[in-house]
């Protein structure tokens, strides 16, 4: 491994209980006098959120919202919310919700800025000029998952082609983030389970990534560390304010993590979240063990690493064994039918895997027929033969 790479570290972040209650005054100390809120209409109808607004106008933030965010964004949601901006005469972005609306948010202040296509601005593709800076943008996560709220990239999906594009700059680094727990207390047990288990893949992924990155590294073994001793708490005790202030770290850890790589956990979970409409971290959570079997000839010293820093026994087995009983305590499903995937489509969906800007990052290298197999253990819920 060459010892040589480019890393970023994220924005400013404000952590803990009833740090929302400084946001407005941030917004009106960075001159954003008119902001526009990009959010879910589950979001907008939650208790805090009218409180949020009304802050901000108290300190003199003109405020207009837009609602109209799908659980995977949309390019046509993008656009409206974009348009939206420019009505508003907006300054600025406050994108509040799950990955979906930090997400979105991002994406609208990447499209007012530009007059190019937003399938420009894909990842595996050249970053084109922007016609104006990205307006600043806050960001403040209500689920403890996607680590969006400190990412240069977001995931828009393409309904045309029923795909999931990751789009990519840097700009859309958001300037501010509030991680208070409090804002997660209301969460169902199961979204809190399935966003908990995208946070794991996310700093797992990123941990054995067979690239030079031990700022990475480190962050991604604490993330994993937090999530095995407060997800289950979290879930079972929702008003659980230090599990919920340690799940939210996790997911922005894991996001800070992954700007080394992702891998084949996340390049089989798009297509099959873009065409069956399956919760990303569910996806995640189902074929975490079969990829984890599939790489074990090129991560299982990384592995064992990881399971002595967070006191698992047993190395590479004893990790394996710890992902299944967590999936089978938070009532993961344990195959790809519990996900409405059928038979038919997993040629198909190897195929858009192989496609997938993650999949070369994988630490094993895998073909199309390697997609396939993992597919169909994920399919039969056997990991037998996997890692040969």
């Amino acid at each position: 491994m060459e010892l040589h790479g480019n890393w970023r570290i994220p924005t400013e972040i404000l952590a803990g209980a009833g740090r929302i209650a400084e946001l407005p005054g941030r917004v009106s100390a960075a001159g954003v006098k008119r902001a526009l809120i990009v959010t879910d209409s589950g979001v907008a109808g939650l208790p805090f959120f009218a409180d949020i607004v009304s802050g901000l106008e108290a300190a003199g933030v003109a405020v207009a919202v837009f609602k109209e965010v799908h659980p995977d964004p949309q390019a046509a949601d993008v656009a409206a919310g974009a348009a939206a901006y420019k009505a508003h005469a907006a300054e600025g972005i406050i994108a509040i919700g799950g990955g979906s609306g930090l997400d979105c948010g991002k994406s609208v202040g990447l499209a007012v800025s530009t007059s190019h296509p937003l399938w420009d601005f894909e990842i595996t593709l050249p970053t084109p000029a922007l016609d104006a800076p990205i307006p600043p943008i806050f960001a403040v996560p209500t689920t403890a998952g996607t680590g969006s709220e400190v990412g240069r990239a977001t995931v828009v999906t393409d309904v045309e082609k029923s795909r999931k594009l990751i789009l990519l700059h840097a700009q859309m680094m958001p300037r501010l983030v509030v991680l208070d727990p409090e804002l997660t207390y209301g969460l169902p047990p199961f979204i809190t389970a399935w966003t908990g288990m995208d946070a794991l893949a996310h700093n797992l992924e990123a941990f054995y990534a067979d690239f030079y990155h031990p700022v990475a590294d480190g962050i991604a073994l604490e993330g994993m560390r937090l999530v095995k001793e407060n997800l289950l708490t979290a879930v079972n005790e929702p008003k659980n304010a230090a599990a919920r202030m340690n799940m939210l770290a996790a997911a922005s850890m894991g996001a800070t993590a992954f700007q080394k790589a992702l891998g084949a956990i996340h390049s089989l979970s798009h297509p099959i979240g873009a065409r069956f409409h399956a919760h990303h971290g569910l996806t995640n959570a189902v074929l975490m063990p079969y990829v984890l079997a599939f790489n074990r000839p090129c991560i299982e010293a990384k592995i064992a690493r990881a399971a002595r820093a967070m006191d698992i026994e047993n190395g590479f087995d004893g990790f394996l064994a710890w992902v299944l009983d967590l999936r089978a305590a938070l009532s993961i499903p344990h195959t790809l039918e519990a996900l409405k995937v059928t038979p038919e489509a997993l040629d198909e969906l190897a195929t858009e895997a192989m496609a997938d800007p993650n999949t070369p990052d994988n630490p094993r290298k895998a073909e199309k027929a390697d997609m396939l197999r993992i597919l169909q253990a994920a399919m039969a819920g056997t990991m037998a033969n996997l890692s040969d």
